[in-house]
C-alpha cells in the first residue's frame, strides 16, 4: 500500500511551530502499520521537520496566495505522474479534491476545522460532490459532522463514507501527587479563545487565594489582552514538548473559547496529562475530555466561579484528575488502529473483490423481483435486497427492475393487471441493456411467451431463478410457480433442500440458504445483558398489506399460545398474533433490539433446510436464534452457535434456561452471528448464484 498526505498549504510540519493537524499526523504515522508506505507532502519552511518521510513542496514566491495555492496543488500531482498510488489523504482543504481527483487513487478527505467555513465545503452542492468523489470523509468530531451535514442529514447521516476520528495525544504516567498549585491557560491570546475571560477571572483568583500561581502560554500579534498579577505568568509560545511537560504539573486548565471550536486539543492534552480541565460548551469541546466542567453560560462569573470551586475543592479537583487521567482513551493507540483499519478496507476491499471476479469478467445483471418502491421503505429490507447488494459487491453492474411496482403503476382498463405494459416494457430494458444473465426473483408475472422470446433472441442471455417460499405438503401453487418457467432456466435456487421436496433431477436446482447482509443486519444483541423482553417472535399472513388478514388463522397461533402459558414470567414480545399487527422496516430493527432470543417458527411442519429470511435477521443481529430440530439446520450450524429444540417442553426449558444465563446466551449467540456472515452473507450468496450458473469451478461452499 501507498499512501500520501497531503498538508494544509502553509501548514508547517515541524516541531518548531507545528499546528494541530501536523501534530495528529506525525504523531499518528509513528506507530502506523503503514508508516514505512506514507509520505507527507507539504511546504515547510523550517528546516526541522517531524520525520524523514517527508517531501517539500518548493512554490513560487512571487505569486499571490490563491495561485500559490493552485500550484502547490499541481505540483503535487506531478509528483505523483506515473508512479502507483493507493490512497491519498488530504487534510482540512476540501477544495484540493477536484484537482487530485485526477490521480487513480482513492481520496480520503479530513476536516479539522468547521466544513462550513471552508472553501469547497459551504455549499450544500459542494459537499455532495465530496461524499461523490472520496471513498472516506473523516471529521475531528461529532459536531464538525453534523455541520458537513447540514440539510443533508435525512440522507447521509449513516453514510459509510462519513467517519469520526478525534485528535489524539500519546499516554504518559502523571504522578498526580507531584501536581502544583497551578492554573493553565494555553492557546491564542484573544477574545475568541476566551483569553479576556480568563484574565479578568484568573486575575481575581490569584488576589483572593495567595498560595496559587497561574502560567499562561500562547501569543497572539492581531490582539492585545495584557494582564498582569505578581503570580501570574506568560511564557509566550514555547514548543509542544515543554506544553506538555507543564500540562503533567498543572492542577486546573482552562479552555474556555467562545467560539465554535471543531475539536481543541488543548483540552485533550490536559485531560492526557491528569488536569481537572475547564471548558466551555462549544463546538466539540465537550468531545475532549470524559471528565470535568463545562460551562454553559460562558461569562467572567461563571468562569470565576468554576475555577474557585475547583481551588477551594481539593476533593472535587482531585477527582477530576483521577478521573481525567483513567478514563482518557483518545491515545494515538487507539486512533491510529482506527485509521489503519479505514485504510485497510480500502484497498483490501478492492482487492477481494478483484479476486472473486477474477474467474470471470464483470457481469450486466438484470435483477427482476419486487423491490417494493410503492411501498415507501416498509418492505425494504428483503431477500431480493440483499441478494442484490451481494450482486453489486461482487463488482457487477447490476440493473434492478421491480416487477409489482411496474405493474401497479401501469395498470389500465386496457391491461388491468398491468401485465401487459410490463412484458413490453421487461423487452424494452432487455434491448437497450443487453445483460449477460437475467435473475428473476418471484417474477411471476413476467410471462413464459417473453422469456422465449428472449432465449430465441439473445441465446447467450443466462436466465435463473431464485425462489424463498414453502413447497411441500399443503403449499403446492408455489409449487407449481416454481416449476411453471424451469424449463427455460439455466440454474434454480430454493431455500429447502431441493431434494427433500422430489424436484426434477434432470434440472439444475440447488439449495440457497437465506444471506445476511451487514447494510442491513447491524446489531450485535450477543453484546448486552439488559433488554425489555427476553424472546422475540413474529410471523404475518398480510405482507403487501401491512396488517393482518381479517379472518386468517396461523396454527403457529396455538404453539405460541401454549408456550405462553408454559412460561408466565418470561417476557415475549409478539407480533402478528393474538390482535398485535406486524411490525416492518426500522420498527422491526427497533423491536427485535430489546430481546435476548429469537424463535424462528415456520408455518406447518418443519422442512428440511426451510425457513423464512426471518432465521437471517434474528441470527444477522445477534440474536440467541432457537429452531426446530427437525429442519436439519444442524448440519450446518452447531449446537454451540445457535439452540435446536425437540418439541415445545423442550423449547420452554431452553428459553428458560437461556434467558437467565446471559453468559452462555451471548457466547451462543456470537458464534452463530460471526459463523453466519462468514459463510452465508449476501456476498457469498450472489457469488454462489453466478457460480452455479457459469459453471465456474472453485472451492466448495460451507452448505453443499
Amino acid at each position: 500500500m501507498k499512501i500520501s498526505i497531503l498538508l494544509p498549504y502553509k501548514e508547517n510540519y515541524s516541531p518548531e511551530y507545528p499546528g494541530a493537524v501536523s501534530l495528529f499526523i506525525s504523531s499518528t504515522n509513528k506507530i502506523s502499520v503503514y508508516k514505512k508506505d506514507i509520505t507527507v507532502f507539504g511546504n515547510t519552511q523550517y528546516k526541522k521537520k517531524f520525520s524523514n518521510n517527508y517531501i517539500n513542496i518548493p512554490l513560487n514566491k512571487n505569486f499571490l496566495f490563491k495561485s500559490q495555492s493552485k500550484e502547490y496543488v499541481n505540483k503535487f500531482i506531478d509528483l505523483h505522474k506515473n508512479k502507483n498510488i493507493d490512497i491519498v489523504e488530504i487534510h482540512n482543504r476540501p477544495n484540493y479534491v477536484n484537482l487530485i481527483r485526477k490521480l487513480n487513487a482513492k481520496i480520503v478527505l479530513y476536516f479539522h476545522n468547521d466544513p462550513l467555513s471552508m472553501i469547497g465545503s459551504k455549499k450544500k452542492n459542494e459537499r455532495e460532490n465530496l461524499l461523490i468523489t472520496c471513498e472516506k470523509i473523516i471529521f475531528n468530531s461529532e459536531w464538525s459532522k453534523k455541520r458537513f451535514l447540514k440539510n443533508l442529514e435525512n440522507i447521509y447521516y449513516k453514510s459509510t463514507k462519513l467517519e469520526v476520528i478525534h485528535q489524539s495525544i500519546n499516554r504518559e504516567k502523571v504522578d498526580l501527587n507531584k501536581k502544583l498549585k497551578l492554573i493553565t491557560f494555553v492557546g491564542k491570546l484573544n477574545s475568541a479563545k476566551g483569553y479576556d475571560l480568563f484574565g479578568e477571572s484568573i486575575i481575581k483568583i490569584l488576589d483572593k487565594h495567595k498560595n496559587w500561581r497561574a502560567i499562561v502560554v500562547g501569543d497572539e500579534p492581531r490582539e492585545k489582552l495584557n494582564f498582569k498579577h505578581k503570580n501570574l505568568k506568560n511564557l509566550g509560545f514555547q514548543n509542544h514538548k515543554k506544553v506538555l511537560e507543564i500540562f503533567k504539573k498543572t492542577s486546573i486548565a482552562v479552555a474556555c473559547s467562545r467560539w465554535e471550536e471543531p475539536f481543541g486539543r488543548t483540552s485533550l492534552e490536559a485531560s492526557s496529562r491528569g488536569c481537572a480541565v475547564i471548558i466551555s460548551n462549544r463546538g466539540g469541546l465537550p468531545e475532549t475530555i470524559t471528565n470535568g466542567i463545562i460551562i454553559r453560560n460562558l461569562n467572567i462569573q461563571n468562569l470565576y466561579k468554576s475555577i474557585n470551586e475547583l481551588v477551594e475543592n481539593s476533593k472535587k479537583r482531585k477527582d477530576l484528575q483521577y478521573r481525567s487521567l483513567k478514563n482518557f482513551y483518545l491515545t494515538d493507540d487507539y486512533i491510529v488502529k482506527k485509521i489503519d483499519k479505514y485504510r485497510f478496507g480500502l484497498i483490501n476491499n478492492s482487492q477481494k473483490n478483484n479476486i472473486i471476479n477474477k474467474p470471470i469478467s464483470k457481469l450486466k445483471i438484470l435483477h427482476v423481483t419486487n423491490f417494493n418502491e410503492r411501498h415507501n421503505g416498509r418492505l425494504f429490507y428483503n431477500t431480493g435486497k440483499r441478494i442484490n447488494n451481494g450482486l453489486i459487491r461482487l463488482g457487477h453492474s447490476v440493473l434492478e427492475f421491480s416487477d409489482r411496482d411496474i405493474v401497479s403503476y401501469y395498470r389500465s382498463l386496457n391491461d388491468i393487471n398491468g401485465s401487459k405494459k410490463l412484458n413490453k416494457k421487461f423487452i424494452e430494458v432487455i434491448s437497450n441493456y443487453v445483460p449477460n444473465i437475467i435473475i428473476l426473483g418471484h417474477a411471476d408475472l413476467i410471462k413464459l411467451d417473453t422469456l422465449k422470446f428472449i432465449k430465441k433472441n439473445y441465446p447467450h442471455i443466462k436466465i435463473v431463478q431464485w425462489f424463498l417460499d414453502r413447497m411441500d405438503s399443503k403449499w403446492l401453487f408455489n409449487r407449481k410457480r416454481f416449476l411453471d418457467k424451469i424449463d427455460i432456466m439455466d440454474t434454480n435456487f430454493c431455500t429447502t433442500d431441493p431434494k427433500s421436496l422430489n424436484l426434477p433431477n434432470d434440472k439444475e436446482i440447488y439449495y440457497m440458504p437465506n444471506p445476511v447482509d451487514e447494510a442491513f443486519e447491524i446489531l450485535h444483541n450477543y453484546k448486552y445483558t439488559n433488554f425489555n423482553n427476553d424472546v422475540f417472535f413474529a410471523m404475518s399472513h398480510g405482507v403487501h398489506r401491512g396488517v393482518l388478514k381479517s379472518g386468517k388463522f396461523d396454527e403457529r397461533e396455538n404453539f405460541i399460545n401454549k408456550l405462553l402459558k408454559k412460561l408466565p414470567n418470561t417476557k415475549f414480545d409478539l407480533y402478528g398474533l393474538n390482535g398485535k399487527q406486524p411490525v416492518w422496516a426500522d420498527n422491526f430493527i427497533n423491536s427485535i433490539s430489546q430481546s435476548k432470543i429469537g424463535l424462528n417458527l415456520s408455518q406447518g411442519k418443519p422442512a428440511k433446510y426451510y425457513s423464512s429470511d426471518r432465521f437471517a435477521q434474528i441470527i444477522g443481529n445477534g440474536l440467541l436464534v432457537m429452531v426446530d430440530e427437525k429442519t436439519k439446520f444442524n448440519n450446518f450450524l452447531n449446537r454451540d452457535e445457535i439452540v435446536f429444540y425437540k418439541d415445545i417442553n423442550d423449547l420452554s426449558s431452553k428459553i428458560e434456561k437461556y434467558s437467565h444465563d446471559d453468559k452462555l446466551r451471548k457466547k451462543i449467540a456470537k458464534k452463530g452471528r460471526d459463523k453466519y456472515f462468514k459463510f452465508f452473507n449476501s456476498t457469498i450468496i450472489a457469488d454462489f448464484i453466478i457460480s452455479k450458473t457459469f459453471s465456474i469451478k472453485k472451492k466448495r461452499f460451507y452448505w453443499e
